[in-house]
């Protein structure tokens, strides 16, 4: 074989591996998108009303949710004190998701507000994934921060949620096989993880990998089996805690503090809450983008508050019982499991868990981190090639177990991540409601040099947002990952440090856009087809004036 032909079938080899947009592409290009980044076409939108109730069942019913009260009561707060906070956390959340407001619109704004459907999220409008719909916001290039700090937020927690995993792999195992708690350990203690931990970590991340290959139009199926199996487990457990305890001790406590003591407790409570998913707030778009219809995905609205508080009660529950059979709280599900005498029981809890930990690992950490790779390297990353790299960057680079043994200082910086989150989901919010209006040019997303490049990719007003936004939190920050530096009064706005950056970063970018307004990205109506953009839009323009002089409630 001649060199010529080796660099021909070298070439033509890594041409196999090149992904292409769909034909209807806005981009110019396979550098810019590819099908999984292009527009969702009508066959795929098939996340209806009722896939969304298992979504958000399949994302709250898991062990973080189930211990998400733990820390507010080791603070001083009573049960009936922690468990509005989670239930406003969430409804908060639930409203940043949804995208369902209620303004006042006056009479000189109606042919602003007119043009697009005014009631649903933007991902289930546009139906474009977060980092195409972030360049409205940030600018074609500036958008990069937000993918590669999410990926990386989603790689970290793949790999702490694929451990949780493996812990309920392994109370499996001892469910069937009591001696697998005598298998003997032959790693060093320096590994920080055991000879069986590392076996149940392995299996589970084996079981889980095919889960990841599903298609996001396919993977409904997987929440409808969560939904069959896991909130029924939840329920046996509460059952058990209140029919054998009564209740228990941590329902007869009452709160420790009280007076401001109190109130920055529970605002540091919410932002607790707030962060839990806080993620999801800002990367919705990659889900409800598969919506059919916007009034579809509006049931978000009242599942998420109802779904991860529910699971809050059972943590206490559990946890109040536990108290009483063994002399221990026992937040972590699994190690209440790990005392049972009843091996079918725990075997079911477990799996239940198990199951429960898949979905939200692909609902969550897996398909968004997809959707960052697939922006990142659209010409040879698809979400499905881009599940397998979180799996094995994940699973197997970040190595989980060390974190939890050696990094808690990391692990709270990595908790801590809402000082940026809540910034973020105020920029994209204000610009597409308060900004923008509604009024997005769809192909224009896809081009380089088109009207969202800004200044060299750059929009300096969600700069400055971010600059203004995120310091305040920062020594919080700080404090959080190590307890010994004292700041003094900085601790207060890490308190509320998602509120408060989502306050400010909306505030600073809707101001520095009204004053000094980016005049090529300001048009009269959404636009989402080239069609659109050749017709022009200003026949559009007249209808909506004749409304002039009226004031109206709209709900966006």
């Amino acid at each position: 074989m001649t060199t010529e032909q080796g660099e021909m079938r070298k070439r033509s080899w890594v041409k196999k591996w090149e992904l292409s947009p769909e034909l209807a592409t806005f981009a110019s290009s396979n550098k810019w998108s590819n099908s999984d980044m292009d527009v969702t076409p009508p066959e795929k939108r098939t996340w209806g009303m009722v896939t969304w109730v298992l979504y958000w069942v399949s994302d709250a019913l898991n062990v973080a949710s189930y211990e998400l009260a733990s820390s507010m009561l080791a603070v001083g707060l009573s049960w009936r004190q922690a468990l509005p906070a989670i239930a406003v956390g969430h409804i908060i959340i639930a409203f940043a998701i949804t995208g369902k407001y209620i303004v006042v619109v006056s009479a000189s704004s109606v042919s602003e507000w007119d043009h697009y459907s005014a009631n649903g999220a933007v991902g289930a409008t546009l139906h474009v994934p977060f980092p195409v719909l972030n360049r409205s916001s940030f600018g074609f290039y500036f958008v990069y921060f937000s993918v590669v700090s999410r990926v990386i937020l989603a790689m970290f927690w793949f790999g702490i949620q694929t451990y949780t995993g493996s812990e309920c792999v392994y109370q499996m195992l001892k469910a069937i096989w009591p001696s697998t708690a005598r298998i003997p350990n032959h790693l060093p203690e320096s590994a920080n993880i055991t000879t069986t931990g590392l076996m149940c970590y392995f299996l589970f991340w084996l079981i889980q990998f095919p889960c990841l290959l599903i298609s996001p139009q396919k993977v409904r199926w997987l929440f409808i089996a969560k939904a069959v199996i896991v909130p029924p487990a939840f329920l046996a457990m509460m059952g058990w805690a209140f029919a054998t305890t009564g209740g228990g001790e941590i329902f007869a406590q009452k709160g420790t503090l009280s007076g401001s003591k109190l109130g920055w407790a529970w605002l540091a409570a919410l932002n607790s809450t707030l962060g839990n998913f806080s993620t999801l707030a800002v990367n919705i778009p990659d889900f409800t983008r598969y919506s059919p219809s916007v009034k579809a995905q509006n049931v978000q609205l009242i599942v998420i508050p109802i779904a991860f508080t529910f699971c809050a009660f059972v943590g206490i529950a559990c946890t109040s019982a536990g108290y009483v059979h063994y002399g221990a709280y026992y937040w972590d599900p699994l190690r209440l499991i790990d005392n049972w005498d009843n091996r079918a029981a725990s075997f079911f809890a477990s799996f239940a868990f198990a199951l429960a930990t898949i979905c939200t690992n692909i609902s969550a950490n897996s398909i968004s981190a997809a959707n960052d790779f697939t922006a990142l390297l659209p010409r040879w990353i698809n979400i499905r090639r881009g599940q397998i790299l979180c799996a094995l960057i994940g699973g197997w680079v970040i190595l989980p177990w060390e974190i939890l043994a050696t990094a808690i200082g990391f692990l709270q910086f990595m908790a801590g991540y809402t000082v940026f989150l809540g910034p973020i989901a105020g920029i994209m919010i204000s610009d597409y409601y308060l900004v923008k209006r509604g009024a997005v040019d769809v192909p224009a997303l896809y081009k380089p040099r088109g009207r969202y490049r800004y200044h060299g990719g750059v929009n300096w007003r969600a700069v400055l947002a971010l600059v203004v936004s995120v310091p305040p939190n920062i020594p919080g920050l700080i404090n959080a990952i190590n307890p010994k530096i004292d700041v003094h009064g900085g601790i207060y706005p890490y308190n509320i440090a998602w509120l408060l950056g989502f306050t400010l970063a909306a505030a600073v970018y809707t101001l520095t856009s009204k004053v000094w307004p980016a005049q090529e990205t300001i048009i009269p109506a959404a636009i989402h087809d080239e069609k659109q953009r050749s017709e022009g839009s200003d026949s559009r323009e007249g209808s909506v004036k004749e409304k002039a002089h009226k004031t109206m409630v709209t709900e966006v």
